[in-house]
C-alpha cells in the first residue's frame, strides 16, 4: 500500500515542477529572445514482479514490470525561431537564422519543427543557433538573443541590464568614430556591420570597422540559462561555441535592424499543458487521500479486531 503512496506522492511532485515550467514559459510570453521550456519527465527504474509462495518448482513465474512512479528529470529550452516584431528603433536587433549542418557523407540535414534531426541509427543532432555576445558587469562573456540595445553615457552599446555588447574583435562596440564624436546616424547590415547611410563601413577610434560578434552554439542545449535573458556554457563545451563564418555557407545568419525577435512560447498549447498539469496533480492528490483513509481504517478498525 505504500507503494502507491510514494508513486502518487512522486507524480504530484513532477507535476508541480511542470506547472512552474509552463508558468515560468507564460510570465515570458512578452520577453524578447525568450524560449519556451519543457519538462523532461522519466520513470523509475522498472522492477519485476514474480510469484512468491507457489508450489511450482523451479524459479518463480514472471507476472510482469512495476514502475516506482515518475519524476520530472530537468527542463529543455525549444530553440526555434520565434516571430520578428519591428520596432523602428536603430538600437533593437534580431536574429534571423537558418544554420545547417552536413552529415557524414556531406548531405546536409534536416532538420524537424522542434530543431533536431535524427538519422537512421537514431542519433540525434540538434540544429545550431546564433547568439549576440555580451559581458556582464563582471567582464565575463555571456550571450544572448534579446537584442534590445541602447547607447550608455560612454556611447558604448549595452543592453538594458547595462551588459556591453560585443564587436567581433572582441571588444564592447564603443559608438565613437576616429575623431571620438559619438555616432547616432547608423544602419547595421544583415551580416552585422555597422555602415552610414552611404553605406561607408563604420570605423572605431582604432581605424578597425564595427560589426557585431554572432557566436553559433553547435548544440543549443549545451547552453546554460542564467538569468535575465543571458546564457553561459560550461568551460568543458566551449569549444562548441564558436564565432559565425561570414564566408561559410553554412552559417545563415541575418541581422535585422529595427526588429526584435519575439518569445517563441505558444500560448495557447502552454494553456492546455497548464491545465493539464493541473488535473495529473489532482488526480495523484486524490490517490493520496484515498490511501490516507486505507491506512487510517487499518489502523483504528481493522487492528481492534
Amino acid at each position: 500500500m505504500l507503494r502507491g503512496l510514494y508513486t502518487a506522492a512522486a507524480g504530484m511532485l513532477t507535476q508541480q515542477r511542470r506547472h512552474d515550467t509552463i508558468t515560468n514559459n507564460i510570465a515570458n510570453m512578452n520577453t524578447p529572445g525568450f524560449k519556451q521550456a519543457t519538462t523532461v519527465q522519466r520513470s523509475f527504474p522498472e522492477m519485476m514482479i514474480a510469484a512468491m509462495g507457489t508450489d511450482q518448482q523451479g524459479p518463480s513465474p514472471f507476472i510482469g514490470n512495476m514502475y516506482n512512479g515518475v519524476f520530472g528529470e530537468e527542463s529543455v529550452s525549444l530553440h526555434v525561431q520565434g516571430d520578428l516584431q519591428e520596432t523602428y528603433n536603430p538600437y533593437d536587433f534580431a536574429l534571423v537564422s537558418n544554420l545547417g549542418v552536413n552529415d557524414a557523407a556531406g548531405n546536409p540535414m534536416i532538420f524537424d519543427a522542434t530543431g533536431q534531426n535524427i538519422d537512421a541509427n537514431g542519433t540525434r543532432t540538434f540544429q545550431p543557433q546564433p547568439f549576440f555576445a555580451v559581458l556582464n558587469g563582471q567582464g565575463e562573456q555571456r550571450y544572448t538573443l534579446n537584442g534590445k540595445f541602447t547607447a550608455n553615457e560612454n556611447r558604448e552599446l549595452v543592453t538594458l541590464d547595462g551588459n556591453r555588447v560585443l564587436g567581433n574583435d572582441g571588444q564592447p562596440i564603443v559608438l565613437t568614430d576616429a575623431n571620438g564624436e559619438a555616432i547616432s546616424d547608423f544602419r547595421v547590415t544583415a551580416s552585422g556591420a555597422f555602415v552610414d547611410h552611404e553605406g561607408n563601413p563604420i570605423v572605431n577610434a582604432n581605424g578597425d570597422p564595427l560589426s557585431l560578434l554572432i557566436m553559433k552554439a553547435q548544440d543549443p542545449n549545451r547552453m546554460l540559462l542564467e538569468g535575465n535573458g543571458l546564457y553561459t556554457i560550461n568551460p568543458e563545451d566551449q569549444a562548441t561555441l564558436v564565432a559565425i563564418d561570414p564566408n561559410n555557407p553554412l552559417d545563415n545568419v541575418e541581422v535585422r535592424q529595427g526588429f526584435i525577435e519575439r518569445s517563441n512560447v505558444d500560448s495557447t498549447q502552454s494553456m492546455i499543458d497548464l491545465m493539464s498539469a493541473m488535473r495529473n496533480y489532482e488526480a495523484n492528490q486524490k490517490m493520496i487521500q484515498y490511501y490516507d483513509k486505507s491506512l487510517e481504517k487499518a489502523v483504528n478498525e481493522v487492528g481492534r479486531v
